[in-house]
């Protein structure tokens, strides 16, 4: 499923402050093409819940007074790699948190302090498959060292993607074509037996590899 489809985009907020978990179910259920099909207050009720409710996305906070978001990103991805999305929403930016999260298998990243709008985009944008990570998650992204097992374009095309270009504006910043581009995306996919940018990304976190 992809918003892109006309399908609705399922969606499960997971956050332990019933202030904050009401504030985010109203933003998210008054806009177009998203249904807000559960809610869990902790970790451990999330992963339950989403046996249940079958979301696209769910929206994680990390630290909850039951269960770590960590912890709930972990179990789920030990059940399927890619569905459902995790987009992880909290107020924490350290190098830390993000690589918890993302190491334990999170599609996305964003802080409290996001706009309402963008925030509807960043579950549109994760949904259909495009990487959504604040610059803090970018830097630490890129940061991290590893064994070259991608090539220095297609890293960079990689971090590029990261960062949320299209194809059209990386071959513009990079001064080749379009179809360069998605040659250099499609040995990434290969490489890191992955079928999207998403999970391209998260991949080549996990593994150390830009």
């Amino acid at each position: 499923m992809t918003a892109g489809d006309g399908a609705v985009v399922r969606v499960l907020v997971v956050d332990d402050h019933p202030v904050v978990r009401d504030g985010l179910i109203g933003v998210l259920g008054a806009a177009d093409g998203i249904e807000v099909v559960g809610e869990a207050a902790g970790g451990h009720e999330a992963v339950e819940l989403v046996g249940r409710c079958d979301p696209d996305v769910v929206l994680m906070d990390l630290r909850m007074a039951d269960g770590s978001g960590v912890e709930a990103i972990r179990r789920l991805r030990e059940r399927d790699r890619r569905r459902p999305r995790v987009l992880v929403l909290t107020t924490y930016d350290t190098d830390r948190d993000i690589r918890g999260a993302l190491q334990a298998g999170a599609d996305g990243y964003l802080l409290k302090d996001v706009r309402s709008a963008d925030l509807v985009r960043a579950v549109r944008d994760l949904a259909d498959g495009r990487p959504v990570l604040v610059p803090a998650a970018l830097a630490a992204l890129t940061r991290r060292g590893g064994d070259p097992v991608l090539s220095e374009r297609e890293a960079g095309v990689l971090r590029l993607v990261a960062d949320g270009l299209t194809n059209r504006a990386i071959a513009t910043r990079l001064g080749i074509g379009e179809a360069t581009v998605k040659t250099h995306l499609l040995h990434v996919y290969t490489k890191l037996e992955v079928a999207d940018r998403a999970s391209a990304v998260r991949r080549a976190w996990e593994q150390g590899l830009v």
